[in-house]
């Protein structure tokens, strides 16, 4: 290192905070362009050559990530091991290599240009998709295609590195990071990618820490420049002064005695010191998380986003690929139990078909779409009720703004058990049924919904953009997107009060559920279930067993007296920080 980058001055950045950890260490930046690929014209009598160096391609590749998923199941357990079996299959796919092998016939190009057109066509089409889910997906799509051309180019990617590193990348797909990870890895940071991220799944699984989302951090770094991380708040330093170094460095003791402590939680209930049990479940999208879920000591899951069968796909995937996937969530969870929402889609999500709306959020999404298509909600529901064998399962309706919402899949439902029971087929005929609210209409009707359903979860995303009328995308107005709004917090103390008057639970899976500053609050309006993402699951253990039931009581009833989000926000604050001084708030 020379004496001008000694004397660099440290920069602190803020990305996304994505595996937990801090990560103190050199940087190796990992450059991983795609291959050149140059449209080029060909002789007919070169057809036959290129096809041979097309299956001799697809040959390595397949092998190449067999030995990936083979270290995966070594390293993490068949379970996490199946994030590449997607990746296979795009390489088994004979519709789509067939269609490669016409075009360089009929076109006489190379079949680089051809593979790049073809596999990038479904690329492009996920990373253009307005939902988070999609667009990551797009990147194991974009990984096959870039293994195929390295190896029809017989190019090699670097897998060996001296030394422990903090590998920073403009993107980094989950199979290279579990082949880096065979070296010394003290941290993952990426330009790109999000907190769903097969990679981030795996960095977890890993207990490796991982920042996403720090724009052209691979840029900003000089060969041997040292950073240090933060994997639960997303800041990150580059060239640390000593005095920031040792911050790290103390917090990176402090968590380890902190998470030593929330280990010992890990099979203990989600109980208040005065005896008041509540249940504490997790989100969930992927199968691959139920080992973390597991780990982290969940109650079950109360969020399992059934949308995410949708990637990828132009048609809605058939009863028995649903089937297969709900029984395999069902029994990796079992015995805890498992919500699955049927497909929530429209507004930000992704559709299976695409429709044009002007606005979609206020259009044709969640439970609308479904009943006005009978016949592939019955396919879900059907495959959701074959999974129910063992009684571990419920079923959730998403966006539901309308009683006769709720009335109709009801119907739907009853149908649904009928032609299994016809057929012979074993199911839960006492399956629970719920509804999330998530419009203001259905929180102002919550006792009538109440009525139709055994238990309702808010989700507090959808509500809180609807109630406060704030698009939280919007940067413009992104800051008055605020969970402690008065009328927020008075709306939830109704939805509440209402499903408990018809003797209803009432869960929540929305964000706010994970937010440690909102627990006590949350824990005195009387929530009965915390559904939270996985990671932050221990902390809201900790605090829920913390405290008294009458404490939380009295703290939610205060609160009800205020006045704006900054009093709300300030004197929860107070409360953590002289109760939970080891919680970080970022």
């Amino acid at each position: 290192m020379t004496d001008k980058d000694q004397n660099r001055d440290e920069i602190t950045l803020k990305g996304i905070p994505a595996s937990p950890g801090i990560a103190i260490g050199p940087a190796y930046v990992f450059h991983k362009d795609g291959p050149v690929v140059l449209e080029r014209s060909i002789n007919e009598q070169d057809v036959e050559q290129e096809l041979k160096k097309l299956t001799s391609a697809l040959a390595h590749a397949g092998k190449e990530l067999e030995k990936i998923v083979e270290f995966a199941e070594k390293q993490l357990g068949s379970r996490q091991a199946k994030i590449f079996e997607a990746q296979l299959m795009i390489l088994d796919d004979s519709v789509l290599f067939d269609s490669i092998r016409k075009r360089v016939r009929k076109e006489l190009k190379n079949v680089e240009f051809i593979v790049r057109e073809e596999i990038g066509k479904y690329h492009t089409l996920m990373q253009a998709s307005k939902d988070e889910y999609t667009r990551e997906r797009a990147n194991d799509v974009e990984d096959v295609q870039n293994r195929i051309l390295r190896n029809l180019q017989e190019q090699r990617l670097v897998s060996k590195i001296e030394g422990s590193h903090i590998i920073v990348s403009k993107n980094l797909a989950a199979a290279d990071a579990l082949v880096l990870s065979r070296n010394d890895v003290l941290g993952y940071v990426t330009e790109i990618g999000g907190a769903t991220s097969h990679m981030v799944l795996l960095a977890r699984a890993l207990n490796i820490p991982a920042i996403v989302g720090l724009h052209n951090i691979s840029t900003m770094i000089h060969k041997d420049d040292v950073i240090v991380f933060d994997g639960y708040n997303g800041t990150l330093v580059i060239n640390p002064s000593a005095e920031t170094r040792k911050k790290f460095e103390e917090k990176r003791e402090e968590h380890r005695e902190f998470e030593g402590h929330l280990t010992a939680l890990r099979d203990l209930p989600a109980e208040t010191l005065d005896g008041h049990r509540v249940q504490l479940s997790a989100n969930v999208e992927l199968e691959e998380e139920l080992g973390f879920v597991k780990r982290q000591g969940a109650d079950g899951i109360g969020l399992y986003r059934s949308e995410t069968l949708l990637l990828g796909k132009e048609v809605f995937p058939a009863e028995e690929e649903q089937f297969k996937h709900y029984k395999n969530i069902a029994e990796g969870a079992f015995p805890k139990h498992v919500i699955i929402r049927t497909f929530d889609i429209g507004g930000d999500k992704l559709m299976a078909q695409a429709v044009k709306e002007n606005n979609p959020f206020l259009g044709w999404r969640g439970i609308r779409v479904m009943l006005d298509m009978p016949n592939i909600f019955l396919h879900q529901l059907r495959a959701i009720l074959r999974a129910s064998a063992k009684k571990n399962i419920s079923i959730m309706f998403p966006m539901v703004s309308h009683l006769k919402e709720v009335r109709k899949a009801k119907e739907l439902l009853e149908v649904a058990k009928s032609q299994l029971a016809e057929r012979k087929i074993p199911f839960d005929p006492d399956i629970q049924v719920g509804i999330m609210i998530e419009v203001p209409a259905a929180a102002v009707i919550a006792d009538d919904l109440a009525r139709e359903v055994s238990f309702l979860s808010i989700g507090t995303n959808d509500l809180i953009q609807y109630l406060l009328a704030v698009d939280r995308g919007n940067e413009i107005v992104s800051d008055l997107f605020q969970e402690f709004h008065p009328a927020v917090i008075r709306f939830l103390r109704r939805i509440i009060e209402r499903g408990k008057s018809e003797n209803v639970w009432v869960g929540m899976c929305g964000e706010m559920a994970g937010d440690p500053l909102a627990t006590m609050l949350l824990l005195g309006l009387g929530l009965d279930e915390f559904s939270v993402v996985p990671h932050v699951l221990p902390e809201i253990k900790k605090i829920i067993r913390s405290v008294h039931y009458s404490e939380a009581k009295h703290l939610a009833e205060k609160v009800l007296t205020m006045e704006t989000e900054d009093e709300i926000e300030s004197y929860m604050k107070e409360v953590m920080k002289l109760k939970f001084p080891d919680i970080p708030l970022e």
